[in-house]
């Protein structure tokens, strides 16, 4: 009965143990996922623009760059 109680205390402080780690890390780690996220947003916004601009200044190479990426237009 003693070793019983004694049991599910351990297991209970064992299980905030792990939660406080738990909650502690995973704050870093969503962090990091958004920052890699915007990061990720910003150089598809950039890569974007040149595409715009070598678009509207060569649409030529906008074409071979785009079947390069994509396979040849239907």
């Amino acid at each position: 009965m003693l070793r019983t109680i004694f049991m599910i205390g351990l297991f209970a402080v064992l299980g905030l143990i792990a939660l406080r780690v738990v909650f502690g890390i995973l704050p870093a780690v969503i962090g990091l996922f958004i920052g890699i996220a915007i990061f990720a947003v910003k150089i598809a916004a950039v890569g974007f623009i040149i595409y715009l601009l070598i678009r509207v200044f060569s649409p030529d190479t906008a074409r071979r760059l785009r079947e390069k990426w994509s396979g040849p237009a239907v």
